[in-house]
């Protein structure tokens, strides 16, 4: 562990222990939630990870230190409407520690900080990847997620990608870059909102026990990549696909007519999504990072007895 991680007792303690410990992103809560609404889900999604027998450490960079495990006051802190949290990827990490900035941790970020602190299982929503180019064009917009699960020896469970992503080229980059995909209880990529796309994924389990022996196998593979295991998001939560195809084909177009770019793209189609389905994608993304946290806890779980 490094001395300049702030890890709270409690997360310290298991990891000496050799309990099972889920890292938990705060970009969800600072940026993808409403205020008051992110509230009850920080709450929610490490009440899971104890119920399944684990520990929560929810990650985030307050006054410039990373933290490994928030207390309820910097949960709050975090969860305030304007707190004014940037949206922090591997790359942002260094300045905002020298700066002394407030950081909510993306799925790059806090995998870094997980490895850093030891912790070998995190929980997210879905995984950043290739965005989605015009019809004719080749897109060269790809999340940095991808590149640190390359580098970074931690298993991420997630929703698979976002359907605004392009899933396809998403997953051609994981196998290009080594990244073991297993399906949870799924032969098909989910599309986040999705269930299933149209891509397979290579090998699937069924058991949280299973999950674990593979992570652990991974362990003795040379090289340094993550494992990403993909759990659909619960049935009875999956957006209606007609509505959900159509959001997609009116999102796109917004972004171009609008010449939105970059990190811009995925908030602003997350918010079309949510005023166009009344709800229901909000719904949809609470629920799936709620039954993600629950499948991360049942594996860390499994890894430590095994370990």
């Amino acid at each position: 562990m490094s001395d300049h991680l702030s890890i709270t007792p409690e997360v310290a303690d298991a990891l000496s222990a050799g309990q099972g410990v889920v890292a938990l992103e705060s970009t969800l809560l600072a940026h993808g939630l409403p205020p008051g609404r992110n509230r009850e889900v920080a709450q929610r999604l490490e009440h899971i990870v104890r119920q399944a027998g684990a520990i929560p450490a929810t990650i985030a960079v307050l006054d410039g230190t990373p933290h490994i495990g928030l207390t309820e006051p910097e949960l709050d802190r975090l969860c305030a409407p304007d707190a004014g949290f940037a949206k922090l990827s591997r790359r942002d990490l260094a300045p905002a520690y020298a700066l002394k900035r407030n950081g909510a941790t993306t799925v790059a970020s806090t995998a870094t900080l997980a490895h850093q602190a030891g912790i070998k299982i995190f929980a997210t929503g879905g995984l950043g990847g290739v965005h989605l180019a015009a019809p004719g064009e080749t897109s060269w917009d790809v999340s940095a997620d991808l590149d640190v699960l390359a580098h970074t020896p931690v298993t991420v469970v997630c929703s698979g990608v976002k359907s605004i992503l392009d899933i396809a080229a998403t997953v051609e980059v994981l196998e290009t870059r080594s990244v073991p995909v297993v399906g949870y209880g799924t032969n098909h990529f989910p599309g986040f909102y999705l269930r299933e796309s149209a891509h397979t994924v290579p090998w699937r389990v069924d058991t949280a026990a299973e999950a674990a022996a593979i992570v652990h196998a991974h362990g003795s593979v040379p090289g340094e990549s993550g494992v990403l295991l993909v759990n659909p998001v619960p049935e009875a939560h999956e957006l209606d696909r007609d509505l959900h195809d159509r959001l997609l084909a009116e999102g796109m177009a917004m972004l171009r007519q609008k010449g939105i770019r970059g990190k811009d793209i995925t908030p602003a189609l997350l918010a079309h999504f949510h005023a166009g389905s009344g709800g229901a994608s909000l719904s949809a993304n609470t629920e799936l990072v709620a039954d993600n946290a629950r499948v991360a806890a049942e594996v860390a779980v499994a890894l430590a007895q095994l370990r």
